[in-house]
């Protein structure tokens, strides 16, 4: 590997920090300050359809925006593509950050920079430098946020029956369905208190329970959401027992969780398998670095060895791919 001057990791290193630094606290001052906290609360709660200007300016507005929004659940039923800029800013909702899509792209930025500052730093060819760049700044922070989505969608389920119960048992002693939609928006544990209380805010702004439920729908977009917004919306369509309907609803979600937690325990074992196979080359490699570094010096030191390296590291990647499809189940 060859050696790199120490004026030089310092220079990069330092312009790399100073560079994030200042990204980062414009990004904040732009993301978090007062005016910016309500303008993302409204336009959360809204959607992009109600952005600027007064929420409902008489009948001809009403009906651009019904229009609209039949538009919006056409388009999600016949599923069509959408555009890059709405993929993103549908992730950060599951993701359950306020960050706007400007920024993200800026955060993306950013680490893409300094990816592509300190990867030569590292003393390999430089000829990977936009590559790794590319998978740094894509790859990266799609990955946080799949992850981020994931544990909130993970976190809300764990809550949502618990929640159903409550609307059952307000509902039986006499409250009205808001007024049990606004107990869970105060007293139920997160991300569960904050969706409800996007639901009860986009009521109070002129929304529909349909459009307020849609929305939900599309910032945590779970099997047991779309099951709650089919049974109200069913409801307020056709009628009939509200509580009864939502606590059968309530005992099917409560099976499909003891369902899912079985597959769990029944596929543990080829989970363990798939990630002790899929970590045996990587600890392998670590050992005969420490053991005889000059035997697999060559995959790093030499061209060829590079190219071998890549090759094998792609090999690995479709692999694990694999044997993660594998043992992934869904219910």
């Amino acid at each position: 590997m060859p050696d790199v001057p120490m004026d030089l990791l310092v220079l990069g290193g330092g312009a790399g920090i100073v560079l994030v630094a200042v990204v980062l606290s414009a990004v904040a001052m732009l993301q978090f300050g007062p005016r910016a906290r309500l303008r993302k609360r409204i336009a959360i709660i809204a959607g992009p359809g109600r952005r600027g200007g007064a929420a409902r300016a008489g009948g001809k507005t009403d009906a651009r925006h019904r229009t609209h929004v039949e538009d919006k659940l056409k388009q999600q039923e016949t599923g069509r593509r959408k555009s890059p800029k709405e993929k993103i800013r549908r992730d950060l909702e599951e993701a359950g950050l306020t960050l706007s899509v400007r920024n993200y792209l800026i955060i993306c930025a950013v680490v893409a920079v300094v990816s592509a500052l300190l990867y030569p730093l590292l003393g390999l060819p430089r000829i990977a430098t936009p590559l790794i760049a590319i998978i740094a700044g894509v790859g990266l922070p799609k990955l946080v946020l799949r992850y981020l989505a994931k544990r909130r969608k993970k976190a809300f389920t764990e809550n949502f029956a618990d929640s159903l119960d409550i609307i059952v048992r307000g509902i039986r002693s006499g409250l009205p369905l808001g007024e049990c939609l606004n107990i869970i928006a105060k007293e139920s544990p997160e991300p569960v208190r904050t969706e409800f209380r996007l639901i009860t805010d986009g009521i109070r702004l002129g929304m529909t329970l349909n459009e307020a439920l849609q929305r939900a729908l599309t910032r945590m977009p779970t099997v047991e959401v779309k099951f709650f917004t089919i049974v109200l919306t069913i409801q307020q369509q056709t009628g009939g027992n509200l509580a009864e309907t939502l606590s059968n609803l309530s005992g099917i979600l409560r099976q499909r969780k003891k369902m899912q937690g079985k597959v769990q325990a029944l596929s543990s074992e080829a989970k363990s398998s798939a990630m002790i196979i899929g970590s045996l080359p990587f600890l392998i490699t670590g050992a005969l670095l420490l053991v005889q570094p000059d035997y697999i010096a060559m995959l790093f030191n030499t061209e060829m060895g590079n190219i071998m390296l890549a090759g094998i590291l792609l090999w690995m990647g479709i692999g694990i791919a694999i044997m993660k499809k594998m043992v992934s189940f869904q219910i």
